[in-house]
Protein backbone atom coordinates (compact mmCIF):
# COMPACT_ATOMS: atom_id res chain seq x y z
CA UNK A 1 0.00 0.00 0.00
CA UNK A 2 1.04 3.59 -0.55
CA UNK A 3 1.72 5.99 2.30
CA UNK A 4 0.73 9.66 2.09
CA UNK A 5 4.02 10.74 0.54
CA UNK A 6 3.81 8.03 -2.11
CA UNK A 7 0.27 9.08 -2.99
CA UNK A 8 1.55 12.64 -3.45
CA UNK A 9 4.52 11.41 -5.50
CA UNK A 10 2.23 9.51 -7.89
CA UNK A 11 -0.02 12.54 -8.33
CA UNK A 12 3.03 14.70 -9.06
CA UNK A 13 3.64 12.58 -12.17
CA UNK A 14 0.38 13.99 -13.56
CA UNK A 15 1.74 17.55 -13.56
CA UNK A 16 2.44 19.01 -16.98
CA UNK A 17 4.96 21.69 -17.89
CA UNK A 18 3.38 25.15 -17.71
CA UNK A 19 0.48 24.16 -15.45
CA UNK A 20 -0.94 26.45 -12.79
CA UNK A 21 -1.79 24.10 -9.91
CA UNK A 22 -3.77 24.51 -6.70
CA UNK A 23 -2.96 22.10 -3.85
CA UNK A 24 -5.64 21.50 -1.23
CA UNK A 25 -5.25 20.85 2.48
CA UNK A 26 -3.76 17.53 3.65
CA UNK A 27 -2.06 15.01 1.36
CA UNK A 28 -2.24 17.37 -1.68
CA UNK A 29 0.19 19.83 -0.08
CA UNK A 30 2.88 17.11 -0.21
CA UNK A 31 2.79 17.16 -4.02
CA UNK A 32 4.98 20.29 -3.89
CA UNK A 33 7.87 18.11 -2.70
CA UNK A 34 7.73 15.74 -5.70
CA UNK A 35 7.46 17.89 -8.82
CA UNK A 36 9.33 15.93 -11.53
CA UNK A 37 12.65 17.26 -12.75
CA UNK A 38 12.25 19.36 -15.87
CA UNK A 39 8.57 20.12 -15.22
CA UNK A 40 7.94 23.81 -14.55
CA UNK A 41 4.64 24.46 -12.77
CA UNK A 42 3.32 27.39 -10.74
CA UNK A 43 1.63 26.46 -7.46
CA UNK A 44 -1.27 28.64 -6.36
CA UNK A 45 -2.60 28.88 -2.81
CA UNK A 46 -6.05 30.43 -2.36
CA UNK A 47 -4.92 32.51 0.59
CA UNK A 48 -3.05 34.67 -1.94
CA UNK A 49 0.17 33.23 -3.37
CA UNK A 50 1.56 32.24 -6.74
CA UNK A 51 4.92 30.50 -6.82
CA UNK A 52 4.74 28.30 -3.74
CA UNK A 53 7.78 26.11 -3.15
CA UNK A 54 8.35 22.93 -1.11
CA UNK A 55 8.04 22.75 2.65
CA UNK A 56 10.94 24.39 4.53
CA UNK A 57 13.57 22.40 6.39
CA UNK A 58 13.32 22.37 10.17
CA UNK A 59 14.69 25.59 11.58
CA UNK A 60 14.17 27.52 8.33
CA UNK A 61 10.44 28.17 8.74
CA UNK A 62 9.02 31.67 8.28
CA UNK A 63 5.77 32.07 10.23
CA UNK A 64 4.58 34.74 7.77
CA UNK A 65 4.70 32.30 4.85
CA UNK A 66 1.82 29.82 5.04
CA UNK A 67 -0.44 27.91 2.68
CA UNK A 68 -4.24 27.63 2.89
CA UNK A 69 -3.87 24.91 5.52
CA UNK A 70 -1.76 27.22 7.72
CA UNK A 71 1.40 25.16 7.14
CA UNK A 72 4.69 27.01 6.74
CA UNK A 73 5.97 26.97 3.16
CA UNK A 74 8.69 28.43 0.96
CA UNK A 75 8.45 30.68 -2.07
CA UNK A 76 10.29 30.52 -5.37
CA UNK A 77 11.95 33.34 -7.34
CA UNK A 78 9.25 35.37 -9.06
CA UNK A 79 6.50 34.45 -6.59
CA UNK A 80 3.69 36.94 -5.96
CA UNK A 81 1.39 37.76 -3.05
CA UNK A 82 -2.13 39.20 -3.40
CA UNK A 83 -5.50 39.45 -1.65
CA UNK A 84 -8.24 36.83 -1.55
CA UNK A 85 -10.34 38.68 -4.13
CA UNK A 86 -7.55 38.36 -6.70
CA UNK A 87 -6.88 34.76 -5.71
CA UNK A 88 -10.50 33.69 -6.18
CA UNK A 89 -10.77 35.67 -9.40
CA UNK A 90 -8.00 33.40 -10.71
CA UNK A 91 -9.90 30.31 -9.57
CA UNK A 92 -13.37 31.41 -10.72
CA UNK A 93 -11.92 32.67 -13.98
CA UNK A 94 -10.70 29.11 -14.73
CA UNK A 95 -7.04 30.10 -14.80
CA UNK A 96 -6.03 27.06 -12.68
CA UNK A 97 -5.14 24.08 -14.87
CA UNK A 98 -5.15 21.40 -12.17
CA UNK A 99 -6.55 21.16 -8.66
CA UNK A 100 -5.49 18.44 -6.20
CA UNK A 101 -7.92 17.95 -3.32
CA UNK A 102 -8.39 15.65 -0.39
CA UNK A 103 -11.78 13.99 0.09
CA UNK A 104 -13.87 12.10 2.59
CA UNK A 105 -15.89 10.41 -0.17
CA UNK A 106 -15.93 10.24 -3.97
CA UNK A 107 -18.67 8.67 -6.06
CA UNK A 108 -18.22 6.66 -9.25
CA UNK A 109 -19.80 9.59 -11.13
CA UNK A 110 -17.13 12.03 -9.98
CA UNK A 111 -19.06 13.63 -7.10
CA UNK A 112 -16.96 14.72 -4.13
CA UNK A 113 -17.63 15.27 -0.42
CA UNK A 114 -14.71 16.92 1.33
CA UNK A 115 -15.82 19.73 3.57
CA UNK A 116 -18.16 18.53 6.30
CA UNK A 117 -18.91 15.53 8.52
CA UNK A 118 -22.12 16.23 10.44
CA UNK A 119 -21.47 16.35 14.17
CA UNK A 120 -17.68 16.60 13.83
CA UNK A 121 -15.28 19.53 13.85
CA UNK A 122 -13.50 20.02 10.51
CA UNK A 123 -11.53 22.93 9.11
CA UNK A 124 -14.40 24.02 6.85
CA UNK A 125 -14.81 24.24 3.11
CA UNK A 126 -12.01 26.75 2.46
CA UNK A 127 -11.87 27.31 -1.29
CA UNK A 128 -13.19 23.86 -2.18
CA UNK A 129 -16.59 25.00 -3.47
CA UNK A 130 -14.99 27.47 -5.88
CA UNK A 131 -12.27 25.04 -6.94
CA UNK A 132 -14.61 22.17 -7.83
CA UNK A 133 -16.93 24.52 -9.70
CA UNK A 134 -14.17 26.15 -11.75
CA UNK A 135 -11.22 23.77 -12.11
CA UNK A 136 -10.55 22.20 -15.49
CA UNK A 137 -9.04 19.06 -13.98
CA UNK A 138 -9.43 17.67 -10.46
CA UNK A 139 -7.37 14.87 -8.94
CA UNK A 140 -8.33 13.57 -5.48
CA UNK A 141 -5.81 12.24 -2.98
CA UNK A 142 -7.53 10.18 -0.29
CA UNK A 143 -7.64 7.00 1.76
CA UNK A 144 -9.54 4.16 0.08
CA UNK A 145 -11.30 3.04 3.25
CA UNK A 146 -12.21 4.67 6.56
CA UNK A 147 -11.07 3.58 10.01
CA UNK A 148 -13.81 0.95 10.11
CA UNK A 149 -12.58 -0.53 6.84
CA UNK A 150 -15.56 0.77 4.87
CA UNK A 151 -15.04 1.97 1.32
CA UNK A 152 -14.84 5.71 0.58
CA UNK A 153 -15.12 5.13 -3.18
CA UNK A 154 -18.89 4.88 -3.42
CA UNK A 155 -21.81 4.67 -5.81
CA UNK A 156 -23.34 7.69 -4.04
CA UNK A 157 -21.73 10.10 -1.56
CA UNK A 158 -23.41 10.00 1.85
CA UNK A 159 -21.83 13.18 3.25
CA UNK A 160 -22.70 16.76 2.21
CA UNK A 161 -21.67 17.29 -1.40
CA UNK A 162 -18.93 19.71 -2.39
CA UNK A 163 -19.30 19.28 -6.15
CA UNK A 164 -21.03 17.07 -8.71
CA UNK A 165 -19.45 15.23 -11.66
CA UNK A 166 -16.17 17.11 -11.29
CA UNK A 167 -13.46 14.63 -10.18
CA UNK A 168 -11.36 13.20 -13.02
CA UNK A 169 -8.85 10.98 -11.20
CA UNK A 170 -8.35 9.47 -7.73
CA UNK A 171 -5.19 8.19 -6.06
CA UNK A 172 -5.52 6.13 -2.88
CA UNK A 173 -3.24 3.83 -0.91
CA UNK A 174 -4.50 1.00 -3.14
CA UNK A 175 -4.22 2.45 -6.63
CA UNK A 176 -4.69 5.08 -9.31
CA UNK A 177 -8.16 5.43 -10.86
CA UNK A 178 -9.80 7.45 -13.62
CA UNK A 179 -13.50 8.21 -13.38
CA UNK A 180 -15.34 7.18 -16.53
CA UNK A 181 -18.97 6.68 -17.54
CA UNK A 182 -18.58 3.08 -16.37
CA UNK A 183 -17.25 4.06 -12.94
CA UNK A 184 -13.79 3.86 -11.34
CA UNK A 185 -11.33 2.61 -13.95
CA UNK A 186 -8.26 1.05 -12.35
CA UNK A 187 -5.19 2.37 -14.16
CA UNK A 188 -2.48 1.15 -11.76
CA UNK A 189 -2.51 -0.82 -8.53
CA UNK A 190 -0.20 0.03 -5.65
CA UNK A 191 2.85 -2.21 -5.22
CA UNK A 192 1.88 -5.45 -3.48
CA UNK A 193 -1.86 -4.78 -3.75
CA UNK A 194 -4.01 -7.27 -5.63
CA UNK A 195 -6.94 -6.50 -7.90
CA UNK A 196 -9.07 -8.72 -5.67
CA UNK A 197 -8.32 -6.53 -2.65
CA UNK A 198 -9.22 -3.40 -4.60
CA UNK A 199 -12.50 -4.96 -5.71
CA UNK A 200 -13.36 -5.96 -2.14
CA UNK A 201 -12.74 -2.43 -0.83
CA UNK A 202 -14.51 -0.46 -3.57
CA UNK A 203 -18.25 -0.01 -3.06
CA UNK A 204 -18.80 2.00 -6.24
CA UNK A 205 -18.74 0.62 -9.78
CA UNK A 206 -15.22 -0.58 -10.58
CA UNK A 207 -13.70 -1.46 -13.94
CA UNK A 208 -10.56 -3.47 -13.22
CA UNK A 209 -8.59 -5.85 -15.39
CA UNK A 210 -7.03 -8.86 -13.69
CA UNK A 211 -3.70 -7.88 -15.23
CA UNK A 212 -3.79 -4.20 -14.18
CA UNK A 213 -0.18 -2.97 -14.02
CA UNK A 214 1.65 -2.30 -10.78
CA UNK A 215 2.49 1.32 -10.07
CA UNK A 216 6.10 2.47 -10.52
CA UNK A 217 7.09 5.34 -8.22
Amino acid sequence: MLDKNQIAKRIAKELKDGYYVNLGIGIPTLVANYIPEGVDVVLQSENGLLGMGPFPFEGEEDADLINAGKQTITTLPGSAFFDSCTSFAMIRGEHVDLTVLGAMEVSDKGDISNWKIPGKMVKGMGGAMDLVASAKNIIVAMQHVNREGQSKLLSECTLPITGLNCVKKVVTELGFFEITEEGFLLIERAPGVTVEEIRSKTEGRLVASDDAPEMVL
